[in-house]
């Protein structure tokens, strides 16, 4: 169960980012705007972190530790490339009203993971 421990704190620090900035939304409209982007920057740089953390509580060599490094920011950019791609084509396709938003993105995304999936442990 120890490999759990860094995905948990991934998920409870972007939990309360989220939190956080839906508070300060409702709260102060100013501070949101002088905020902006920075939030949401908060999540992905702890996804990043916990990415180091994986890689130095696995012993990886310097060599290993760059191509684990360089691997995971390719996997990023390709994760970000197609959800966003397929996030502009549902906006144009007529989905229920229901799944509209969050839904429709947290279903694409766990089907976009079960595809990554595919690819653990090829190397």
């Amino acid at each position: 169960i120890e490999y759990l421990q860094i995905p948990s704190f991934i998920l409870v620090i972007a939990s309360l980012v989220q939190f956080v900035e839906m508070v300060i939304k409702k709260v102060s409209q100013p501070l949101y705007r002088a905020l902006g982007i920075f939030l949401p920057l908060i999540t992905t740089n702890c996804a990043i972190l916990g990415l180091a953390l994986l890689a130095s509580m696995r012993n990886y060599s310097l060599i290993e530790s760059l191509v684990f490094g360089f691997g995971a920011g390719v996997g990023f950019t390709l994760a970000l490339f197609i959800m966003s791609g397929i996030r502009e084509e549902l906006e144009l396709t007529d989905v229920p009203l229901p799944f509209r938003g969050a839904p429709i993105t947290l279903i694409t995304a766990g089907l976009l993971a079960l595809a990554f999936m595919g690819f653990a442990g090829m190397i």
